[in-house]
């Protein structure tokens, strides 16, 4: 098999922000997961590098109750902005069918959030920011299934890890407080000699419980979808749908007063690409899309933007 991407298991790697089914969002964002080439680990062995950016703003206004922080907030309006390195290598394992990886990601962020909130007898607008490492993100073992050249599938656990710093009573916090786990699938489909491309990406966020706030988010299922058309000078054209359901309802003093506080959304937009490839095994991928969120219940309501740079060097 070829390669067919600079980096493509990245793909799946890149880790989003949040402020957590507890802050009315979650790990995942509406169609932020996936990028190009999602189920294919490149047979060529090494380390692999990439970056990322993501911007997230959103709101979740009217008299909706949100709990955050261990506070019950109302008109939450939230800006994050998420700088992630992602460092991947791929085992020697030949070009047969299966291929492996691990990678680790270390992410920086910069959660703006403003609420009304109530403390004690009190009322009033608080406003609230913070900058620095986010929780860690990795997965130890990325195994990736070439059913032919064209079609491809991958599995994995991908895992977070509440290594930054949490207070309660704040509306902008660098961690969630809680691990999470995600199982997830790609597939990956390339049709019309391989300028066309379908991708998916299915997973299930799994959160341990808030210690801080006593706040049990409930699993977290989403699909991320991508079409892509590429053309002989290295840009692609596509456009991305996503679809976010939590199962249940969350846990805990808050969520039963919040009626389980139980949210969804779907979202769509358009996506674009662009490789430069130097030689053999050198090459850089740009990854841009934007996303509109619609129909959404119980979740911040916005208009992510995500920015991939993959390098082969």
């Amino acid at each position: 098999m070829k390669r067919l991407s600079a980096c493509a298991l990245l793909a799946a790697c890149l880790p989003t922000a949040g402020l957590a089914t507890e802050g009315a969002m979650g790990r995942s964002i509406t169609g932020a997961q996936i990028t190009p080439y999602a189920a294919i680990v490149p047979p060529d062995p090494g380390l692999h590098v990439a970056v990322s950016f993501v911007n997230y703003s959103g709101n979740i206004g009217g008299n909706r109750e949100v709990p955050i922080g261990g506070l019950a907030a109302l008109d939450v309006r939230a800006n994050v902005d998420l700088f992630a390195g992602t460092f991947a290598y791929i085992w020697d394992t030949g070009t047969g069918r299966w291929n492996f990886a691990s990678m680790f990601t270390v992410p920086y962020i910069r959660p703006d959030v403003s609420a009304a909130v109530t403390i004690g007898q009190r009322k009033g607008q608080l406003n609230d920011r913070a900058s620095g490492l986010f929780d860690l993100y990795f997965a130890p073992v990325i195994a990736s299934y070439h059913v032919s050249e064209v079609e491809h599938w991958s599995g994995g656990v991908y895992v977070y890890a509440p290594t930054a710093r949490y207070e309660t009573g704040r509306l902008a916090n660098l961690s969630l407080n809680n691990w999470t786990f995600t199982p997830a699938v790609g597939y990956t489909h390339l049709f019309d000699r391989g300028t066309f491309e379908f991708s998916g990406l299915v997973g299930v966020d799994f959160y341990t419980r808030n210690k801080a706030t006593d706040y049990k988010n409930a699993p977290v299922f989403h699909l991320d979808l991508l079409a892509m058309k590429r053309t002989p000078s290295g840009w692609g054209f596509g456009a991305v749908v996503g679809w976010i359901q939590q199962l249940s309802d969350d846990k805990g003093p808050t969520a039963d007063r919040l009626g389980g506080f139980k949210g969804h959304a779907l979202g769509a937009g358009p996506a674009i690409d662009f490789k430069k490839t130097f030689s053999k095994d050198s090459s850089i991928d740009f990854t841009l899309r934007w996303v509109k969120e619609f129909h959404v219940s119980n979740r911040l309501k916005g208009e992510p933007l995500v920015l991939n740079v993959s390098f082969a060097l």
